[in-house]
């Protein structure tokens, strides 16, 4: 199946709201803010990651002859209705906290300012974007935060969901700090470096490790030879008569990888016997099942692996799946809007973040009104991205760019905040006490209304 242009990447329910504003006359300009409500269980942080391909996909929003053909067959849409959507664009403002930007609950993490119908439509297509891609960079920031400086190679394409899911993991693992990707078509498309070893399939196919290990070794020298297809120090035995038997030019192999069994005896073992044969510089690489905990602890009791490959656990984040994103209108007209709903309420207007540090780290956030001074020595988060439909200067960097700005954000945290478990130190979000103040005054008004009913 091949997508379309974006317009319909939406839910019905927008089209059929959009319907109804462009037969009432209900066009002006809106303005809604995504957010996410709270830390998904187990998190003290969110990076967040999309904000480029969703601005991207602004620039890109249309609708094509053939897609309006398929909505006239619904008979659901009118043709004035119908014709209006040929000819639309995204002609709005848009304001982002930069990609790869830590980021807390209630903080505003993108901001669009357009005519009504443009902003509702593409509600769905920026909460996929902004949602799908930072759950995955929040899961590989504490995976390369638990390897403790040494490489994480993202191995997990075959686990992904999907073939655009395992490009989204590839782009979000590099931007979290991952050392490159299996994944070929990502490493194309997205200039990431591109890793791997080779599987138990290539020495079952030989039915000889030594002889396996030779011909792998011939055609692809200062290799990594995964030696677990049936005894896991044998098979290190015959990497080391493999480096014992090498001439002068390159070595066979550089690194062994395990990928079964306790990986923590294994590595000590297999480091034993490379030193006493004269190679401590033949690396070990670990695989199998990992995710933040298990790598943690196998750095913490000082397993000799020099790089680990993580694929199952960060492909399909089982722990914390999803965050709690929405999408919700903050300002009609200039009149400011909010929903007051039980444990779903909102503030209203737009807003701006202000972040606050010390020393190099963050202390502290303000979510405020658009409109309120800047709170002296605080940073403001949101930053212009589009401006009537055309994209500001520098709004769209280079993913190394953002990859080397998600590694100063995770620099800055506090340190509590690092724990791979859950902590009692909540980092601060304030709330201004004239948005509050605005909140409530609308909060009264729209309980007057209804007592006048």
């Amino acid at each position: 199946m091949k997508l379309g242009a974006r317009m319909l990447f939406t839910d019905l329910y927008e089209l059929s709201m959009a319907r109804v504003y462009h037969a009432e006359g209900l066009n002006g300009d809106a303005v809604f803010e995504l957010f996410y409500r709270r830390l998904p269980q187990g998190r003290n942080y969110v990076l967040s990651c999309g904000q480029t391909r969703a601005l991207q996909a602004l620039l890109d929003f249309r609708i094509t002859p053939e897609e309006i053909d398929w909505l006239e067959g619904l008979g659901r849409f009118p043709g004035d209705f119908l014709k209006m959507l040929s000819g639309l664009r995204f002609t709005g403002d848009v304001d982002v906290i930069p990609e790869g930007s830590v980021v807390f609950p209630l903080e505003p993490v993108l901001r669009v300012r357009a005519p009504l119908i443009q902003a509702q439509l593409v509600e769905t297509l920026l909460l996929n974007t902004l949602h799908a891609q930072s759950v995955l960079t929040s899961k590989a920031a504490r995976v390369v935060q638990a390897a403790a400086g040494r490489p994480v190679m993202d191995f997990g394409a075959r686990k992904a969901h999907g073939r655009e899911g395992a490009m989204n993991l590839a782009r979000a693992a590099w931007v979290a700090g991952a050392a490159g990707t299996s994944n070929v078509e990502a490493g194309r498309a997205l200039d990431i470096p591109v890793l791997g070893t080779m599987a138990h399939s290539f020495v079952q196919v030989y039915g000889d490790e030594a002889q396996a290990f030779r011909a792998f070794s011939h055609y692809w020298p200062e290799t990594t030879l995964l030696v677990d297809t049936w005894d896991t120090l044998n098979g290190v035995d015959r990497v080391i008569e493999l480096l014992r038997s090498a001439g002068e030019g390159p070595r066979p192999a550089t690194a062994v990888r395990l990928d079964s069994g306790d990986l923590l005896e294994l590595s000590r073992a297999a480091r034993q016997r490379l030193d006493a044969a004269g190679f401590p510089e033949v690396k070990i690489i670990a695989s199998s099942g990992l995710d933040e905990y298990a790598i943690r602890d196998l750095v913490g009791s000082g397993a000799p692996i020099d790089g680990f490959g993580v694929g199952t656990e960060w492909a399909a984040v089982s722990d914390a799946a999803s965050i709690d994103f929405a999408y919700k209108l903050a300002e009609y007209k200039g009149e400011p809007r909010i929903k007051a709903s039980s444990n779903k309420s909102t503030w209203p207007g737009p807003k701006q973040v202000w972040r606050h540090s010390e020393q190099g780290r963050m202390v502290g956030d303000t979510v405020a009104a658009a409109d309120e001074p800047a709170p002296e020595g605080a940073e403001p988060l949101l930053r212009p991205a589009i401006r009537a439909g055309e994209v500001c200067t520098g709004a769209l960097p280079p993913l190394q760019a953002v990859r080397e700005h998600a590694a100063r954000e995770l620099a800055a945290l506090p340190e509590a905040l690092r724990s791979l478990t859950p902590t009692d130190t909540h980092y601060p979000v304030a709330i201004s006490d004239r948005l509050e103040s605005r909140k409530q005054q609308l909060i009264q008004r729209y309980r007057g209304r209804k007592g006048d009913d």
